[in-house]
């Protein structure tokens, strides 16, 4: 074990402890989401083996221009007198972490935290990078083998350049065809044993107009999980009643899940079918709806909606996947934006067939992936001559082409986090403080709205970040983004890159959370409900966000 230590020791480079320091003490610092312990220590671990692995290379290309250096005894001492600095410097900053984490938890009304647990945090930073500095040596020893054995036939250089394509080749299809295949077929059978298991505690509904009843189209077991608590949550016409004091409907919720049809084109006609049946296109409003990933559907989204139109609404969806959101991108990317698009085609040539005036308002909505499938469900063209009145999109992806497209053709002057795009009149977006432009200002025949947070990494994080200052970091900064963030090269990408894995972790109004009272806010936008005063709409506000914490 000794011996293992100081070889260890030995092949250690003072300038990967430099920079693997300096990265470690930049990966405490702020970003979106505050961190526990252990996701910092992952993360720190993660920054410093990326820190050390730049000083590595930069000490190789000094070697490799043959550049003079210091002797052995020398680097030795260095090595020592640079450890300990290094050292020094990363316990100093590891007692600034808690105050760090403390600016994000103040802006989300969180406790604060009196340590950071630096012990923790170093000893789950080490396991971290030494377990991806022996995968990189493993990579550095395959890469040389193969050159050593393809040197006897091509020249050194050319052997090199084989032996290091090779193991890239290697690893990729070691880890891509192999571990993350065999990961995604195990998640995606348990999350399919998972969708199937029909909850003791649900009952199948009894109202013939129900999807799910004895009635329906589809059978109670082929919504899935999130199907069934979609249909049977929400709230009712006489709770609805008994809050409005007028007299309401019943809303319609239709769903088709994966195990219904084969196809999603098979499943889309399913849910318009089961859309006539129940009376789906009788309504003043009709919501398609893309779920997220797993199948999901934002409870609060739907119940805003349905209360600010006293029950006369409808709304459908279908199912895609079973995997969550940031697996299906992986594994299926495009299968969500084909389902999506089969549903609207088929929903949309329907209610186009129907004439002007007795027929709902037609709008989309989908929370995070479905956001980004919803966008991609809509060809421009094709709606010019008879446009839906409107769309909500929360939480958008990064990777959602028209909310970039917007983004980043905002009005001069306008933050990234909340821009406004040209006059308003087409487009908005909606934060925790409302939307941007006055609230009066007029809009077009179609209107669409992006809900969204500054401190949702799924939004705003960009692989650019590796290199270059995100507009988000500009000032002025969201209401919910911790003034002592900063950027860093590389740094923040990863930091970004794990906000992104627990966005959803953070109180309800922040982060990638989103809380009752903002719905009613983006719906107001977007549906415009009529016979709604300001104090009904506060009282709205606030029953419904102490309905979502119930």
């Amino acid at each position: 074990m000794r011996n293992w230590v100081t070889k260890l020791w030995r092949s250690l480079s003072a300038g990967g402890l430099v920079v693997g320091t300096l990265f470690f003490v930049a990966s405490l610092t702020p970003t979106l989401v505050p961190r526990t312990y252990l996701t910092q220590g992952l993360l720190s671990g993660a920054c410093f083996a990326a820190g050390y692995g730049i000083g590595v290379a930069w000490r190789w290309l000094w070697a490799y221009m043959e550049l003079p250096e210091p002797r052995e005894r020398f680097l030795l001492a260095l090595k020592i007198a640079v450890a300990a600095i290094c050292a020094a410097i990363a316990i100093l900053f590891l007692w600034w972490a808690a105050e760090w984490q403390n600016s994000i938890r103040q802006l989300m009304h969180l406790e604060p935290v009196t340590s950071a647990h630096p012990l923790e945090v170093c000893v789950i930073a080490i396991v971290t990078f030494l377990m991806l500095i022996a995968l990189a040596r493993l990579f550095k020893r395959i890469s040389r083998l193969i050159s050593e054995r393809s040197g006897r036939f091509v020249p050194r250089r050319v052997s090199n350049v084989i032996g290091f394509t090779v193991a890239i080749l290697l690893f990729w299809a070691v880890a891509n065809g192999v571990l993350v295949r065999y990961a995604l077929y195990v998640a995606d059978s348990s999350f399919a044993t998972f969708d199937a298991l029909v909850e003791p505690d649900r009952a199948q509904p009894t109202p013939p107009l129900k999807t799910g009843s004895a009635a329906s189209l589809v059978s109670w077991k082929e919504l899935g999980r999130a199907g069934r608590e979609f249909i049977a949550t929400g709230p009712t016409a006489s709770e609805i009643s008994t809050f409005t004091h007028k007299d309401a409907r019943e809303p319609i919720r239709v769903y088709v899940g994966l195990r219904a049809a084969d196809t999603a084109e098979e499943r889309a006609q399913l849910a318009l079918e089961e859309s006539k049946r129940v009376g789906a296109f009788e309504r003043s409003v009709l919501v398609v709806i893309t779920p997220t990933g797993s199948g999901w559907i934002d409870p609060a989204s739907m119940d805003t909606v349905e209360y600010l139109h006293n029950g006369d609404v409808a709304s459908v969806a279908q199912q895609y996947s079973y995997l969550s959101s940031p697996l299906s991108l992986l594994v299926e990317p495009e299968y969500g934006s084909e389902a999506a698009r089969a549903l609207f085609a088929a929903v949309y040539e329907y209610w186009t067939t129907l004439p002007d005036d007795r027929r709902p308002k037609l709008y989309l909505h989908g929370l995070s992936l479905g956001a980004m499938n919803s966008e991609r469900s809509v060809e421009l063209f094709e709606i010019l001559g008879d446009p839906v009145q409107g769309a909500l999109w929360s939480g958008p992806p990064f990777e959602s082409r028209i909310w970039r497209s917007i983004t980043e053709h905002r009005n001069a002057g306008t933050p990234a986090w909340l821009p406004r795009f040209r006059n308003g009149s087409f487009v908005r977006f909606m934060n925790q403080n409302g939307e941007t432009g006055p609230a009066d200002a007029p809009w077009g025949p179609m209107r669409i709205v992006y809900l969204q947070y500054a401190s949702d990494a799924i939004t705003f994080f960009d692989y650019r970040d590796f290199y270059r200052r995100p507009e988000w970091m500009d000032a002025p900064r969201g209401p919910d983004v911790s003034p002592e963030l900063r950027w860093y090269p590389v740094v923040s990408m990863l930091q970004l890159a794990l906000d992104m894995a627990v966005a959803t972790n953070t109180p309800m109004g922040y982060g990638h959370v989103f809380a009752p009272e903002h719905y009613v806010d983006a719906w107001l936008a977007v549906t415009d409900p009529q016979g709604w005063s300001a104090d009904q709409i506060a009282r709205l506000k606030q029953y419904l966000a102490a309905r979502g914490r119930m």
